[in-house]
């Protein structure tokens, strides 16, 4: 998300590369490639500079993707689901056979903004020493990266479960934007800040995991809702 420092682009495209990761994309960054310093750090991970896919911003880069986990390392005032970096490189690499993952880094800076944190089903963050917890964005990318590359070579495919077609984030998206709009016609009392409220349904529904069908069950609900309160009117 919005990386400031085009050494940091090439760290990563190295570590992915190092770990045979190669879909590296770019959100709203504050670096153009192609880039001297970022070619430079990638130290023959060029190739992943040049195919990177940029978008303007994680809902367009994530849309697709059936499981997001993001990593931090702030505390929220809503705390989200937590994995650690071995239970969440084996879910991405599981759940990568089956679909499009995602594994965001915020701002070298600030991290993953609270709006963000709420597309994640997941946030992640690597243990460090509590005298000194800061990790480099290039750092932190290469511990994930070997951490999937063990999980995933690890995975016996014919062990695989079968797996239902997990909702993309695109459809959890109109779902969230459905329901907050149901909310507000039926005049629905808030006891406390809306988006305290959203945030704390939106992270319910993502602990869910709905899948296609269901999550077309309850758009369903949603407009029926809507139907029965528009006749009452």
């Amino acid at each position: 998300m919005r990386p400031t420092h085009p050494g940091n682009v090439g760290g990563v495209a190295r570590a992915m590369k190092t770990m045979g990761l190669s879909r590296l994309t770019l959100v709203a960054p504050l670096v153009h490639l192609p880039n001297h310093e970022a070619t430079r750090r990638a130290a023959g991970a060029e190739d992943i500079l040049h195919e990177a896919h940029v978008y303007a911003d994680l809902d367009a880069a994530i849309k697709d993707c059936h499981l997001i986990i993001g990593t931090t390392a702030r505390k929220r005032s809503v705390e989200w689901p937590r994995l650690t970096p071995q239970q969440a490189a084996e879910k991405l690499g599981r759940e990568s056979r089956h679909g499009c993952v995602a594994l965001v880094f915020g701002q070298e800076r600030s991290g993953l903004a609270n709006p963000e944190v709420e597309r994640c089903h997941y946030l992640v963050r690597i243990p460090t020493h509590p005298d000194y917890s800061s990790l480099n964005l290039a750092s932190a990318a290469q511990i994930m990266a070997y951490e999937i590359f063990l999980k995933t070579n690890a995975l016996i495919p014919s062990a695989m479960p079968a797996m239902s077609q997990y909702a993309d984030q695109e459809g959890m998206q109109r779902f969230y934007e459905h329901l907050e709009q149901v909310l507000l016609e039926l005049d629905f009392p808030l006891t406390r800040p809306p988006v305290i409220l959203m945030r704390k349904l939106v992270r319910l529904f993502n602990k869910a995991r709905l899948s296609d069908e269901e999550l077309q069950i309850l758009r369903g609900i949603l407009s029926a809702v809507q139907q029965h309160v528009a006749k009452k009117n």
